[in-house]
């Protein structure tokens, strides 16, 4: 049977808030698994073919390490239910991303999720800021099976949300800044938005091949690391992302990524950011991306440093 690669800042209340509403939405969907006559036990039938969950992104959705697929997480089929955890690492020159989360698909049609981020400066003149964000997202498969619908060119579409809310600026004192505890001091509008996507994934099989294009309005800076919309624009941008990868094994991908973004923020030079990955999963239930990836210049007016924040990223994954 041939198998199939789908690679792939805060206040204390709103923290707590968010990862209550997190822990209350995955027990949900274990509850109503569990409970459904058509799920086969408790902890998910994994129906699905490896690597068919996808992996976490940078955000938290299903997908690869920086843009989401129209994929639903999980190994559980229509029939059941999956879930997954993950953590990922990203050392740049000058930043330090760490991201960590949790998943679940019900019924492969809808995707809840949840993912904390944090930005540590580890060079600079700003050596010692950090900044922090939560994630809340949902996905909603709406048509198309990218696995198995191959006498058609229609590609799998969801539809997905993600709601962030900035932790704030931490450490402002340690680099002479004591005053400085927000995006909006930055020129940011709000320091919480969401995100709005469509994802549209096809799978290729007799040539091994995923293709994946996502539309997403967001006004979003770095992610949303500092904050959104800005000085030099507020409102929502259409931006575009894409995702190409190739079955190297039925265990090993390879492929790329890109993502575009506003240029909200006159302190920040942002541009598309990109990576080229290898996935691997020598089990079912683990998995593990290696990447390379690019930013772009984050604060260069402010920092003064130009170069492009580039370097690995390490993302692993586990569940069911």
């Amino acid at each position: 049977m041939l198998e199939v690669f789908l690679w792939s800042a805060k206040p204390r209340s709103t923290g707590l808030t968010a990862s209550c509403l997190a822990a209350v939405a995955i027990l949900t969907v274990g509850t109503l698994a569990g409970g459904a006559a058509r799920a086969q036990n408790i902890f998910g039938d994994e129906g699905k073919l490896l690597l068919t969950s996808g992996f976490s992104d940078f955000d938290g959705a299903g997908g690869g390490g920086l843009v989401p697929l129209a994929f639903i997480t999980g190994y559980g089929s229509r029939d059941s239910w999956g879930a997954n955890a993950h953590f990922t690492i990203t050392q740049l020159p000058d930043f330090r991303a760490l991201t960590y989360g949790v998943a679940a698909g019900l019924f492969d049609r809808l995707e809840l999720s949840y993912t904390h981020q944090h930005l540590d400066v580890t060079g600079t003149a700003l050596d010692g800021l950090g900044v922090g964000q939560e994630v809340v997202g949902a996905k909603l498969k709406l048509i198309g099976n990218a696995v198995y619908d191959q006498n058609s060119w229609l590609p799998q579409i969801a539809a997905g949300i993600e709601y962030k809310h900035n932790d704030g600026i931490q450490n402002g004192a340690s680099v002479g800044l004591p005053g400085l505890h927000s995006t909006t001091q930055l020129g940011a509008q709000t320091d919480h938005a969401a995100d709005y996507y469509l994802a549209a994934t096809k799978v290729f099989l007799a040539q091994s091949l995923v293709v994946n294009f996502v539309l997403r309005e967001t006004k979003a800076n770095q992610f949303g690391l500092l904050g959104f919309g800005g000085d030099r624009k507020s409102g929502y941008s259409l931006e575009p992302e894409g995702t190409v990868a190739y079955l190297l094994t039925r265990r090993i991908a390879l492929g790329g990524e890109i993502r575009c973004a506003p240029h909200n923020l006159s302190v920040d030079d942002q541009i598309e950011s990109w990576d080229i990955f290898a996935a691997w999963a020598p089990i079912k239930n683990f998995s593990l991306v290696a990447a390379y990836l690019n930013l772009g210049s984050i604060l260069a007016p402010v920092t003064g440093v130009t170069r492009h924040q580039y370097g690995p990223y390490i993302s692993v994954q586990a569940g069911f």
